[in-house]
């Protein structure tokens, strides 16, 4: 694969133009060598994900997940000086409590750990309120509505959202209140394909989707999911793009079975 080394730098003003005309590829990274082979295959988006949680930590939620994990994983993620976009995930009661406490640490992202935005969930009113004070300080916000799994306690488990008249018109709602709100794109996160086709084309900031059909404006993913590292079921939403758990299953199997035999290190690999 070639590297496009002459590649400018993806800010939110470019995702924003992107909407309709070219489609977004965002997908999660939790590492610097990761977010390196990102950038060269020329994704758009990088977010650090509280997902991280789940895929890097072994909880079982993402409700775990805290700010210094967080600043950590993003640190790390900056210091490969990415040309794709830098977001990074507020974790659970980050933001919660009050404007002043997003903003914030919505401010640690990017003092401390090098981010170019952070992602909030949810678009009610308290949070379009987050939102639109993080915005006001000089801080993009991607937004993220539909399953938010931070709400997972609230939903009863990860759910389909949208399915019925009253929900599908609440999450209408709630993304044109986050496009008022100064966010610069917005999540979709498993909801019926048609449901997020009409906010796709109902408000003016471009829509990633995840589990939300062929619609959206871009799509985000799960890197341990899409690669094939993922030792858990995943979502219906997910597709395998290639499998390189089975390839690290076999490459230290033949590793262990060269170390018990003698065969590895030989001459060649000796000083």
């Amino acid at each position: 694969m070639s590297v496009n080394l002459s590649r400018k730098k993806i800010t939110t003003a470019t995702i924003r133009a992107m909407k309709g005309r070219e489609k977004i590829v965002s997908l999660t990274a939790y590492d610097y060598v990761t977010a390196k082979l990102l950038d060269e295959a020329d994704v758009h988006l990088i977010l650090v994900g509280d997902s991280l949680g789940m895929v890097v930590l072994g909880y079982e939620s993402t409700l775990p997940v805290t700010m210094a994990d967080m600043l950590h994983h993003t640190a790390a993620v900056a210091r490969s000086k990415p040309k794709a976009l830098l977001i990074a995930d507020m974790p659970f009661m980050s933001y919660h409590l009050s404007e002043e406490q997003a903003v914030m640490n919505a401010g640690r992202f990017v003092q401390e750990a090098g981010a170019e935005g952070v992602k909030i969930e949810g678009g009610s009113p308290r949070m379009a309120a987050r939102i639109k004070a993080i915005v006001e300080a000089g801080i993009p916000v991607f937004g993220h509505i539909g399953l938010t799994p931070q709400s997972v306690l609230e939903f009863g488990g990860y759910k389909i959202q949208g399915k019925t008249d009253e929900t599908a018109k609440r999450l209408l709602d709630e993304a044109k209140r986050v496009e008022d709100a100064g966010a610069f794109a917005i999540v979709l996160e498993c909801v019926p394909a048609e449901l997020a086709k009409s906010i796709t084309e109902s408000i003016r900031i471009p829509t990633i989707g995840i589990g939300a059909g062929p619609h959206c404006d871009g799509q985000i993913q799960v890197i341990n999911d899409m690669l094939g590292l993922a030792t858990w079921p995943t979502f219906k939403h997910v597709k395998r793009f290639a499998s390189v758990g089975d390839a690290m299953r076999t490459a230290v199997a033949s590793y262990r079975d060269e170390v018990r035999s003698g065969k590895f290190p030989t001459n060649e690999q000796s000083f």
